[in-house]
This record gives structure tokens, C-alpha cells and sequence, in this order.
């Protein structure tokens, strides 16, 4: 049985640079998804924003000087990839480390070598994370001398926020790079290389789809070119193996194939669909309905931490200052579930999840801020009315700066009688609780 994942990436030696096109017998015998993964820039497709030839991480990357990175995006949209382009690239030492099946002991060997190898032969070592949000935030500061020093260059791939899954001294030392889910586009170019490729796709079985069978098949794959290509290879393994010519899908033959696959995917339209639910219920105030849709989201592997954010934001949102402590109770019960962890940390969801359905509700504070913003937006930059303003100079005092501004803790009267938006908004209401 042939090894399906490619030795050289996620082995944590580090490789030379393959040169040859020659591929060996386990990368050929491996899924279609990883067979045909883009070698150079000109088979990568959908990630012109940051790759396109005029982009400067190209650029760097081209020219070997790539700096410390965190590559953020969907599955599916490229981060694995980029990391083998990279690899390819590189004169450094390139190793490869999954924070899903490795952890901290090996790593710390992984820097040591790092170091040995910058000091003895002034080769740098390139160190990819994969899944680098699996490590908390303890474990993430491993990493931080490493990267000052100069030791390590260090590539993360995630695909949640790392806003909140990376701590902010890594990201402060390292480019954020944004791999958006795959477009339409994309997803048909992707397909169309995987249906003519003779010799890493699947060019030979001579399989061809209607119009309707493309168009289904690539909403299938819903921006993720691994699902989709893992759905095309089942599919036309499933039918050609009823039938000894080439064969033309459409699309009830897809459907009938691909009905059966039940996933909950965390970053897909389910996701979507379960949280909104979920919050929905807790907005109507239905404790039942909120903890159903709490228990499939848990049930289907979603992320606890996400779904106690989510809290955090309907506290203000939803509840706003029908109650207050709302914020404070499930900001406690978020920082609860970052400590503690499944499986004990579905109990405070459960809790902050009857919490909230069970709270008034008032979204006047949202409701005012968008209000707000539209004009803010609409009207541009108002300039701020010359009594609000702060005379920290004597020029400023003299040009008019905070004349007539009355002190409300002196002049109960001001809080009511003074002006506090620009003229053109002046009769303006945006907080109605």
C-alpha cells in the first residue's frame, strides 16, 4: 500500500530541491487532489490578489527572500501549495511540521537543528506549520526568539482567524497572507486541467461532462479544489467501472453518485447555515432551539471557540443594554472554553447558550451604529464643531478651538442643550433604546 501523502513536505527532515519532473511511484498512486498540486506559479490559479507576477510576495519568493508567514485561508484555496512552491524556491533548509500529529518535543529537535545548521553551515532553515492554530498559545511562544533571532523563517498555515488563534507577538513579526476561497473561475480551470491531463490527472480515462454535470460539480466543490477533485476522481472511478468506454457524466448521474456524502464541513455552507440557527433561536429567545442547533454544531466537530465568539458578539448585538452583564457573563464563559477545552467546555457553552435566550434583547446600540455609519459615510469628513475640540495650543485657542464648551459635570443643562454632532446632523437620532 503506497503512502499517499508526499514524504518531502510533511516529513520533518529537511530536502533538497526536487529539479526533475520525474514524479516517483507514491506521488503518482496518490489522490487525484495531490497529484495534481501545482508545481509553479503558472499552474496555481485563484490567488492573483497576492501571487499574481507583479505582487511583491511573488516577488520574494522568487527571489528567495521570503519572510516569516502566516497563511490564512479556506481549505482547499492554496496554503499547502504555496508551501510547496516555497519549498521548491528556497536554497534554505525546508522542513515541513504538522501541529496535528506532532507536538512540542519534536519541535524544539526541529529548532535545535535550525540553529546548529544557521551557525555551522549559515544555511537557513524554513519551517512550515501546518494547522498552526492546533497549538495554544503557550505552545506558539516556542517559536518567538527563533524568529527575532533569525534562527527559524516561519510559514504557518491556518484556516482560522488568526486574529484570534495567533498570538500577537508572532503575527506582529511575520506578513499575514489572505487566500481567499476559490471562485467560480477558478474551480473550471482547476477542473478542466484534472479532465485533459495525461499524465497527472485523468486525461487517459477519456471522461468528459456536460455542461449542466460542471456547473453542479463545481458548486459541489463550494470554493475548495481538494473537494472538488476528490468528488470528480470517485465519481468517474464509480462510473467507469460500470462501463468499458469512455464515458459523458451529466449531472442526475452526479447527483445520484455524490447524494450520499453527509459531512458537516466547519468552513462550508452547513457552518453557515447551523450558526444561523442557532442564533436565531437564541434572538427569539428559544433556549430549546438554541441548544439543538449548539449540540449538531458540537455533534459535527465545529470549533467550541467559535461558537463561544459568536456568544460574545450576540451579547452586544442582540441583548446590548437590555442587560448589561451579558458581555461580561459570556466573555467569562469564551475564556472558559479557551481553558478548559471539549469535552468539558460544551457545559459553559450550554450555559451561555441558555443565558442569551433567556435575556431581554435590545439591538438599539447596532442599530444606531449603523445608522451612524451610513452617514458618516454618506457625508464624509464633517469637520468637528470648533466648541468640541481640545485647545492644546495657544493658536488653537485663538483660532476658536473648545470657545464656548460647556462642562456638563458644572452644567447639568449642557448634556441636553449642547450640541454634539456636526451641523448638517444636528437634528440626527441613532440610540433609541
Amino acid at each position: 500500500m503506497f503512502d499517499e501523502t508526499p514524504p518531502d513536505l510533511f516529513s520533518s527532515s529537511p530536502r533538497s530541491n526536487p529539479k526533475s519532473k520525474h514524479q516517483p511511484a507514491q506521488i503518482l498512486s496518490a489522490p487525484l487532489a495531490e497529484r495534481l498540486r501545482p508545481q509553479t506559479f503558472d499552474e496555481f490559479v485563484g490567488q492573483d490578489h497576492v501571487l499574481a507576477e507583479h505582487q511583491s510576495l511573488r516577488q520574494a519568493i522568487e527571489n528567495d527572500r521570503v519572510p516569516s508567514l502566516i497563511l490564512w485561508g479556506p481549505p482547499g484555496s492554496g496554503k499547502t501549495t504555496l508551501a510547496h512552491i516555497i519549498a521548491q524556491k528556497t536554497k534554505a533548509a525546508f522542513v515541513a511540521f504538522s501541529a496535528v500529529v506532532s507536538g512540542v518535543p519534536e519541535l524544539r529537535a526541529i529548532i535545535k537543528e535550525a540553529v546548529q545548521r544557521r551557525r555551522m553551515q549559515d544555511q537557513a532553515t524554513i519551517l512550515f506549520v501546518d494547522e498552526i492554530h492546533r497549538f495554544n498559545k503557550a505552545q506558539q511562544d516556542a517559536f518567538l526568539p527563533h524568529v527575532e533571532k533569525g534562527d527559524i523563517i516561519l510559514i504557518g498555515a491556518t484556516t482560522q482567524n488568526p486574529s484570534f488563534e495567533v498570538i500577537a507577538p508572532l503575527l506582529s513579526r511575520s506578513m499575514v497572507v489572505t487566500l481567499n476561497e476559490l471562485n467560480d473561475d477558478a474551480m473550471e480551470s482547476i477542473l478542466d486541467r484534472a479532465l485533459n491531463d495525461d499524465e497527472r490527472g485523468l486525461g487517459k480515462s477519456g471522461a468528459t461532462l456536460t455542461h449542466e454535470a460542471r456547473q453542479y460539480l463545481i458548486r459541489y466543490g463550494n470554493g475548495d479544489a481538494r473537494s472538488l477533485l476528490t468528488a470528480l476522481e470517485y465519481v468517474i472511478r464509480q462510473a467507469a467501472a460500470a462501463s468499458e468506454t469512455p464515458i459523458t457524466l451529466d449531472r442526475p448521474q452526479l447527483e445520484g453518485i455524490l447524494q450520499q456524502r453527509v459531512r458537516y464541513d466547519k468552513d462550508g455552507e452547513e457552518h453557515y447555515n447551523l450558526i444561523s440557527a442557532y442564533i436565531k433561536s437564541m434572538r427569539d429567545s428559544d433556549a430549546d432551539g438554541a441548544l439543538y442547533w449548539l449540540a449538531r454544531m458540537l455533534e459535527g466537530g465545529e470549533d467550541p471557540k467559535f461558537i463561544a465568539r459568536r456568544m460574545v458578539v450576540f451579547a452586544s448585538e442582540d441583548v446590548g443594554n437590555a442587560e448589561p452583564m451579558a458581555v461580561v457573563v459570556v466573555t467569562s464563559i469564551f475564556h472558559a472554553v479557551e481553558v478548559i477545552g471539549l469535552p468539558e467546555a460544551q457545559i459553559n457553552l450550554a450555559q451561555g447558550t441558555t443565558y442569551l435566550a433567556s435575556c431581554p434583547k435590545s439591538n438599539a446600540s447596532y442599530a444606531g451604529l449603523i445608522e451612524a455609519r451610513k452617514d458618516a459615510k454618506a457625508f464624509g469628513n464633517l469637520p468637528v464643531p470648533l466648541h468640541l475640540r481640545n485647545a492644546v495650543t495657544s493658536l488653537m485657542k485663538d483660532l476658536g478651538y473648545g470657545k464656548g464648551y460647556r462642562y456638563v459635570h458644572h452644567d447639568r443643562q449642557a448634556q441636553t442643550e449642547q450640541t454634539h454632532l456636526p451641523k448638517e446632523l444636528d437634528k440626527k437620532k441613532y440610540y433609541r433604546p
